[in-house]
């Protein structure tokens, strides 16, 4: 996967994230944002080794 397609499912994560927030869900949200936040990390990590 090359880095768009990350940063294009790291922000759909974060934008879920917001729409679930404001829908209420928080659970969820929380979920969301979590893995994103560990995605995109995990993503910028294996982009630094490289």
């Amino acid at each position: 996967m090359n880095d768009f397609k990350k940063d294009i499912v790291t922000g759909l994560m974060f934008i879920s994230g917001i729409w679930s927030f404001i829908s209420g869900e928080f659970i969820f949200s929380t979920v969301l944002f979590g893995s994103a936040a560990l995605y995109s990390n995990i993503a910028l990590r294996s982009k630094l080794n490289s």
